[in-house]
């Protein structure tokens, strides 16, 4: 635990936020499906999203706004339609989404951003979105985290949130989010929605640069099933409502204030990974000895997403020769003599040979992580070093199991 305590209160626990999620008719199941943050004054924000090819509306969206400016004051999120591959018309129905929020509220088109996830594929509802939309906004509330958070999720079991305070020059600073993911889930940003709010005041440039980084230390850290989406999307806002001197460049303060974002994102990169779809445990791989964290990193995540890795703890079978295997072609040289292995607490090879380790005790670990799944002990911890180096990495996943191919293969249908 860093220098912060735990909080309640999500995105809404930083001062001077609001949220709301309401049910517009989007989703089929009549689930919730609409949500909104706003910001009570302008606030810095930075973003990080997805790399595919096939991007979706509200992508490009969100990136030509950030390039143009960087205060914002509200993020609109649908879920029930990803809006991706949509063409010319789903340009058109993001921009009329702003647009139609923008005089709701009575602010500028520029100062909102958009998140959709949903089937790839499919256009927004837009009557359903336009007579939500006032419903939306005389929802809003400063303890209108938890609703947001329940509009903004598809296959995921649970919600997920956190928040966190620390102290800069003497005052409060409380960094708060929320996100979606459960499939479609692998490192290469965002793999996923999450939207953070933080009260603090901070450069433009510096809060990207800390996102960025504490992006790489979380959402682009787990992985579920190898695919990444169109609508990746990690976005946070940081409003100055803390009344806290600015931060504008690296130092002690701003180290502190970068720790516990990543902190944030850390806990919400680990609960899309625990609830992966079909999932019944989490996965934590730590590499050290490598050159660089980069490198300890990408062997992690090489680890955490093998799904030969991932079968074998779904049938609780302790075959560290497949996590050899997975951290041998993650593409970063080492000495096959330094290579170590160990699941829990059981070392299974050292200095690259194997070691004699009772299986039946080691299966038995992997049993109890999958007896209750969201708790403490549902942890699968796989510790990898390959060396000597300075170089310390972490990645999340979690098990393979038989429902995650029959959640995906009756998707649509």
């Amino acid at each position: 635990m860093g220098d912060w305590q735990e909080i309640t209160g999500g995105v809404t626990a930083a001062r001077g936020y609001k949220a709301a999620g309401i049910t517009a008719g989007l989703k089929p199941s009549g689930l919730p499906d609409l949500a909104l943050i706003l910001s009570d004054v302008d606030a810095i924000a930075a973003g990080v999203f997805t790399t595919s090819q096939v991007k979706a509306a509200c992508v490009d969206f969100c990136r030509q706004r950030l390039q143009a400016k960087h205060s914002i004051r509200a993020i609109l999120c649908n879920a029930g339609q990803a809006n991706a591959a949509t063409g010319n018309q789903g340009v058109r129905d993001a921009e009329e989404s702003a647009e139609l929020l923008a005089k709701e509220l009575g602010i500028s088109t520029d100062a909102i951003l958009l998140a959709s996830t949903g089937v790839i594929g499919q256009r927004i509802k837009m009557d359903a979105l336009s007579s939500g939309i006032p419903k939306l906004v005389a929802a809003l509330s400063e303890t209108g985290s938890s609703a947001a958070s329940g509009a903004i999720i598809t296959t995921d079991l649970v919600t997920k949130s956190i928040a966190l305070e620390t102290t800069i020059g003497d005052r409060p600073v409380r960094i708060g989010g929320i996100a979606k993911g459960s499939g479609m889930i692998h490192p290469n940003m965002a793999t996923m929605l999450a939207f953070v709010t933080c009260d603090a005041a901070v450069s433009p440039t510096l809060w990207q640069q800390m996102l960025t980084r504490a992006a790489d230390r979380s959402f682009n850290s787990i992985t579920v099933d190898g695919d990444t989406s169109t609508n990746d999307s990690l976005i946070a806002l940081a409003n100055g409502q803390s009344r806290t001197p600015a931060i504008i460049e690296m130092g002690a303060e701003a180290e502190k204030l970068e720790a516990m974002l990543t902190a944030v994102c850390q806990h919400l990169a680990k609960a899309i990974a625990r609830d992966g779809e079909g999932a019944t445990c989490l996965i934590e791989v730590q590499v050290t000895g490598a050159h660089d964290e980069i490198s300890a990193r990408q062997i992690a995540k090489t680890i955490a997403g093998s799904s030969l890795v991932k079968s074998a703890i779904f049938g609780r079978d302790p075959n560290w020769g497949r996590i050899a295997a997975a951290a041998g072609r993650a593409g970063i040289p080492f000495e096959e003599a330094n290579l170590q292995i160990k699941l829990g607490d059981f070392l299974m090879l050292e200095n690259g040979q194997p070691l004699p380790f009772d299986r039946a005790a080691a299966s038995a670990y992997l049993k109890q992580a999958a007896t209750g799944a969201y708790l403490k002990d549902d942890t699968v911890l796989i510790s990898v070093s390959v060396g000597n180096g300075h170089g310390t990495g972490k990645a999340w996943g979690c098990d393979l199991s038989y429902d995650y191919v029959k959640i995906n293969a009756e998707y649509t249908t």
